[in-house]
């Protein structure tokens, strides 16, 4: 082990400074107060893993490792000084911010009772996140004690003199939208460090107490900074203390392919931008342009169910999915003009435009705090209502349909740029679907928080899919005014068109050739064009 340099703190002020693998560092805090029992030093990092130790060789049980990692110190009795080490296995500098905090004897100790993880007292927040949710764990608390004294049992009694009237207040707080700087991150994690900050800058999305599980599930942001952090509070006594904050971005910052820094697929750059040009002429055209209509509203249709069966039942890469999504949703979309074409129904394409429209508006229903309830955790009344709001859609409108299917081509059109706008800059508005859809692929996702941050970004593009949205149907509105409210069955004119055509011999179409026999006039031509010209011979006409 190279040498070991000194790092002076001070309690309460946060420290930046840079680990190399060679140095391992000694940190000391000096002039502790005596009413001071015990300390948790916490230490950040944006994605290198730092290890700190209350020795210089770092054993499981008195030792972290990670980006967001802490020590709790109980203090003995006349102790005003504290050392601890710091040091790193990666390669590349590490920048970290770090910071002492000291709580008294009647504050509770976070992570006092842990029996899970491998430190004694562990006052850190554990967290594991995939595509579809971040989990956070975190060791129970035990009430506070003096120094020199025995801790509290944990687990003898219930009552109101244990650790289980303790509280825990889980926090939320969100970085600036595509902001995935290393001084960002360093700098809003000081605001979640200490209770009073905890609690006038982040969100509480729930309380458990010491009857809950100690752990609880968020909706995962790819690509957006959230930190966490969960305050215990003693009732009793009316005092608190904080674990120590844990941050993530959902995606890695070492991944070759689908980092952090680029987290727009090509694939999906591709699609969705499809998409949306296709969505916005539906949001102004739509109407008028029925049978691209009903192409654009099959083509939903059929492509969510089979993305979420292939999903399911499949192992199949993204790519590969969506460009089978993308051909069976052609298809739905196909299947719905052909049937327009042929059987004419009306109603039938309607009930589909409506539910369409329907499945947009559950959607932002439950995008609201609503879908945070605890009700909607059980998938049957979740799906139950949100089927519900979708059918009660068309039904409302099934007296006016002109002005459902215009309603339907300005908000679904328009919202399509919405989902293109996301495969290249993070919006929180893609998750009104994508959270519905992270629903139905994933059964565990019913029991996670699904909060978003609303910044800057979102307000413009939610402006951006109003003006879009008002704009398409005033327009359609004031066009189709005066107009037939829907275009006739065509196969009934294809048919009737036919039977006139037979029947009237004055109509020039009458004489036309059958199609078989123009192809093969067609045919002739091109072979004659590239056919040898024969040598020229005798052309003067004989003479009788």
């Amino acid at each position: 082990m190279g040498r070991v340099s000194l790092l002076e703190f001070s309690m309460g002020t946060f420290r930046y400074f840079e680990l190399n693998r060679p140095f391992p560092e000694e940190a000391i805090l000096r002039h502790i107060s005596s009413n001071v029992t015990f300390l948790i030093f916490q230490i950040h990092s944006q994605y290198q893993n730092t290890t700190i130790s209350f020795s210089k060789t770092p054993l499981p049980n008195t030792s972290g490792t990670g980006t967001d990692k802490g020590l709790v110190f109980i203090l003995r009795p006349e102790q005003s000084m504290c050392t601890w080490y710091l040091e790193t296995l990666d390669a590349e500098p590490v920048q970290n911010v770090a910071i002492p905090l000291s709580y008294s004897g009647r504050d509770p100790i976070p992570g006092g009772c842990n029996l899970e993880f491998d430190l004694d007292i562990d006052p850190n927040i554990y967290l594991e996140y995939n595509f579809f949710e971040t989990t956070i764990k975190f060791a129970p608390a035990n009430l506070g004690y003096a120094r020199g004294t025995d801790p509290p049992p944990c687990d003898i009694g219930t009552g109101r003199d244990s650790r289980w009237r303790l509280q825990y207040d889980v926090y939320q707080y969100f970085l600036p939208e595509n902001d995935l700087t290393e001084e960002g991150l360093l700098q809003h994690l000081q605001r979640m460090a200490e209770v009073p900050q905890v609690v006038a800058n982040a969100i509480k999305v729930v309380t458990l107490t010491a009857n809950d599980k100690t752990s609880v599930s968020f909706s995962s942001l790819r690509g957006q900074g959230v930190i966490y952090n969960v305050i215990v509070w003693d009732p009793f006594l009316n005092t608190s203390a904080a674990y120590v904050p844990a941050h993530t971005y959902a995606c890695s910052f070492e991944e070759t392919e689908g980092n952090c820094s680029s987290l727009g697929r090509v694939s999906s750059k591709v699609f969705f931008t499809l998409f949306a040009l296709l969505g916005l002429f539906i949001c102004f055209f739509g109407h008028r342009f029925w049978k691209t209509e009903l192409f654009f509203i099959g083509f939903i249709f059929m492509g969510f169910f089979f993305y979420v069966l292939i999903t399911r039942l499949t192992p199949i890469k993204y790519d590969v999915r969506l460009i089978l999504t993308a051909i069976a949703g052609s298809v739905g979309g196909i299947f719905l003009v052909a049937a327009w074409w042929r059987f004419g129904i009306l109603l039938l394409c309607m009930l589909c435009v409506g539910l369409v429209l329907g499945f947009l508006v559950s959607s932002v229903t439950f995008f609201t705090p609503l879908g945070n309830l605890k009700i909607f955790r059980d998938d049957g009344v979740f799906w139950v209502t949100f089927s519900c709001i979708a059918v009660l859609i068309p039904v409302v409108f099934m007296g006016c349909l002109r002005i459902l299917n215009i309603l339907t081509c300005g908000f679904i059109g328009s919202y399509s740029v919405v989902l293109a706008v996301d495969s290249y800059l993070y919006t929180s508005l893609s998750y009104i679907t994508l959270n519905v859809l992270k629903r139905a692929l994933n059964t565990d996702f019913r029991g996670a928080f699904t909060n978003v941050p609303f910044q800057t970004n979102d307000f413009i593009i939610l402006a951006v899919w109003g003006m879009l949205a008002v704009s398409g149907i005033t327009l359609q509105i004031r066009r189709e005014r005066g107009q037939p409210i829907f275009p006739p069955h065509p196969y009934k004119l294809w048919k009737r068109e036919r039977e006139r055509r037979v029947t009237n011999i004055l109509d020039p179409s009458y004489h036309i050739p059958p199609l078989r026999e123009r192809l093969y006039g067609r045919l002739t031509q091109i072979k004659e064009f590239f056919q040898k010209e024969q040598p020229a011979g005798e052309r003067t006409p004989l003479l009788l």
